[in-house]
Formats: C-alpha cells, sequence, structure tokens
C-alpha cells in the first residue's frame, strides 16, 4: 500500500488558478496565505493522474460520450463506500453543482417561485435562484454555542402557497454539519406535508470525519426518493474541480424528463473528456488515497482547534463533521464585515472566505479552508494570532 504526501507544498501559481493567481483581483494583493475557495492543495491520487496523462499523450482531445464504464463506476462506488444502490437511469451527467441546480430550478420551477435557503449556506445558491427569476425565502440555522440546528417551527412558517423547493446542504457549507437520519426525517415530513422538491447538495458527501454517519436523503423512504434531486461530483472529494464533471442522481421519471428537456434546449450533454475518464478513474480505484486524505484533513481540524483553544480561546469554531471548511466566530473582535475582511488582508496576511457572503448570519465570520499542508496551517494560525494579540495591545 503506497502512503501518500500530503506535507508538501505545491506551486500552483501560473496555472490560471483562481484561488492563487487570481488572489489580487479579489483580495488586492498576492501575498497572502490562501485559504478560501473550496479546492485542495493536494495532488490527487495517482490512479487519477496516471489516467489524465495516459488521456493527453494521445494528443487527439475529439468528442467523446458517455457509456458504461461512467455508470458502473458511480454504482460501484455508492455501493462499496456508501452501501447505497443506485440505478443506472437515474444517473444524469452535469457539468457542474451549480448550474445543475439552475438547470433543476429551470425545469422544475416557474419564475416567481419562492425556493427556502437555510444560511448561512454557500453562497451560489442565492445568485441561482435570483437570477432565474425565483425568490429565495430565508430559514436561517439556529446556532447554539457554535453547533448549528434545523429550525423547523420556522420552517413551516416560511411555507405558502408558493414554496416549491427546499435546498439542503448536506455536509453543511461552510458550518460542517453531518445532517442526521433524524433532522433529515423530519425535514423530509415537512417537504412531504407541503409538496416541496428538496435539491440536495452532496457534493462534499465523502468528506465525513465518523464512519457511516452520512445519510442521503433520498435513501430514507419511498416518498424522499421520488421527491428529491441529488447533486454529486468526484470535484471536492479527489480535487478535480477544474474537470468540470458531476452528475445528477433523480430517482422520480417525471422530474428527470423535465430536467433533460432543459438540458437538450441548452446543448448542456458534451462532457470533458479528461473529467470523464478522471471520475471513473476515480470511483474505480480512488478509496485508498482517500482514507489516507481523511486523517489527514482530520489532523489539520485538530491542530486548529488545540491552537485556538490553548492560544485564543474567544475564537469560537465548531469542528465540522464533514467537509475541509472551518467556520471560525470572529464576532468578539467587535468589527463590522468590511473591517474584518480588511484586517485579515492587511494585517493577518491570510485570505479567507467573508461570512457575510453565506447570508446575514455569517456576519462575524470567516471560512478557513483547511485541505493544504499542515506547515501552511501553522503558519496561518500564527499570523491570525498575532495579527489579534497585537490589535489587543494597541
Amino acid at each position: 500500500m503506497k502512503k501518500y504526501n500530503f506535507e508538501d507544498i505545491h506551486e500552483r501559481r501560473g496555472t490560471h488558478s483562481i484561488k492563487y493567481d487570481f488572489l489580487k483581483t479579489f483580495y488586492t494583493k498576492e501575498d497572502l496565505l490562501s485559504m478560501w475557495v473550496a479546492d485542495m492543495d493536494f495532488q490527487t491520487a495517482d490512479e487519477i493522474i496516471d489516467t489524465v496523462v495516459n488521456v493527453a499523450k494521445t494528443g487527439i482531445y475529439g468528442y467523446c460520450g458517455i457509456d458504461d464504464d461512467f455508470y458502473n463506476s458511480i454504482i460501484h462506488w455508492f455501493s462499496e463506500r456508501r452501501n447505497l444502490v443506485l440505478d443506472k437511469e437515474w444517473i444524469m451527467f452535469v457539468p457542474g453543482i451549480v448550474p445543475a441546480i439552475s438547470i433543476s430550478l429551470l425545469g422544475l420551477t416557474v419564475p416567481g417561485d419562492k425556493i427556502i435557503l437555510q444560511p448561512p449556506v454557500y453562497y451560489p445558491f442565492y445568485s441561482c435562484i435570483e437570477n432565474n427569476g425565483r425568490r429565495v425565502v430565508f430559514n436561517n440555522l439556529i446556532n447554539e454555542n457554535g453547533y448549528y440546528k434545523m429550525d423547523f417551527e420556522a420552517l413551516e412558517r416560511s411555507i405558502d402557497v408558493n414554496t416549491r423547493v427546499l435546498i439542503l446542504c448536506n455536509p453543511h457549507n461552510p458550518v460542517g454539519r453531518v445532517w442526521t437520519e433524524n433532522e433529515l426525517s423530519m425535514l423530509g415530513e415537512i417537504c412531504k406535508k407541503n409538496d416541496l422538491i428538496i435539491f440536495s447538495d452532496e457534493i462534499h458527501s465523502d468528506l465525513i470525519y465518523e464512519k457511516d454517519k452520512f445519510k442521503s436523503i433520498f435513501s430514507l423512504n419511498e416518498d424522499l426518493r421520488e421527491r428529491t434531486v441529488t447533486f454529486f461530483a468526484p470535484s471536492k472529494t479527489f480535487n478535480l474541480a477544474g474537470l468540470s464533471t458531476s452528475f445528477m442522481v433523480v430517482p422520480n421519471r417525471s422530474l428527470r424528463g423535465k430536467m433533460q428537456s432543459i438540458m437538450n434546449s441548452l446543448a448542456l450533454n458534451n462532457i470533458n473528456m479528461f473529467g470523464l475518464n478522471a471520475l471513473i478513474a476515480a470511483y474505480s480505484h480512488g478509496g485508498e488515497w482517500l482514507d489516507q486524505l481523511l486523517n489527514y484533513l482530520k489532523g489539520n481540524i485538530d491542530y486548529v482547534l488545540d491552537f485556538f483553544e490553548k492560544k485564543l480561546p474567544q475564537v469560537k469554531i465548531f469542528k465540522p463533521e464533514g467537509t475541509y471548511l472551518l467556520w471560525m466566530d470572529f464576532r468578539f473582535l467587535g468589527m463590522n464585515d468590511e473591517e474584518l475582511s480588511k484586517f485579515f488582508i492587511e494585517k493577518a496576511g491570510v485570505a479567507l472566505d467573508d461570512g457575510y457572503i453565506f447570508g446575514k448570519p455569517g456576519s462575524g465570520f470567516q471560512r478557513m479552508n483547511i485541505a493544504c499542508s499542515r506547515k501552511i496551517i501553522c503558519k496561518a494560525c500564527d499570523q491570525i494570532y498575532e495579527a489579534i494579540k497585537l490589535l489587543e495591545n494597541c
């Protein structure tokens, strides 16, 4: 068994990386520790690299199609890793999760329909809804001393005759919750009672730190299977975001047909050659790499939590149950969002995601991507600590 190396720091500048080559565009400075965009600084599994390199070496980059290798690799992965049985006909290729949500909105709702979000939540959801002429309904999560819960009472109050869809994020980005089977069942009952369709973004669902903790909401019962559209991709799991290859699981034939019509009308059925082959390699051979990755990420999480608990306990951090993202509460600094953003850029020298972009409940928070070498983690913690201590001594 090969032991993978997650400690090395790889130079990503000069590759048109959003995370590195566009730092100045988004943060006004280039000399920052880049811990924002949710991709990893690790090289992916050898089998995936070898597959992509071999395809590149052919020197011929023509059109390719989706065959049984695509479907069988997904079905095998879900069976082996999730004990979840998928039918081939349920699986639909899409070029990305965010485009897939827009496709689903176009196919299953009409302009003016209301779509429920649970802030603080992944910010592209907002633009997907608003740019397609739908209306956002807020069902804010409840923050109980850093542990987030769903507000089921407020959810029921927020639903009216124009409400069509609830978008679930599981694991939740940015707060890191993996929703329990009981929470998902309660949510499902509300959606059944009000005849809501569920869009479940499960792109981070391979990145779970407690074995067998994760449940897909569509797997709980037949009703939820028929009213749920679930979004998956190997991109977060295996660091393949730039290959634009994702898929939906849609058991309901009617829903699937409506979305396929939108896909056809927008001519979105062509798959990326490298993405297709990388997905097959990842789901066929990537298990050992993922297991080692999860152990390394756990170490990074534990380091950050231990560092701030001992040296700066005012910083409250919820230990994520899934994802490689830390949701950090800096409200004790008493800064507004603009001041907090400026502080991390100019004083701490760290590029994090501002909490307010995930919705109003994120004000005063920052999201840190810990999928990088522990050397970077250590340096970032030190820089944040020193910047806050200097601020306190002023």
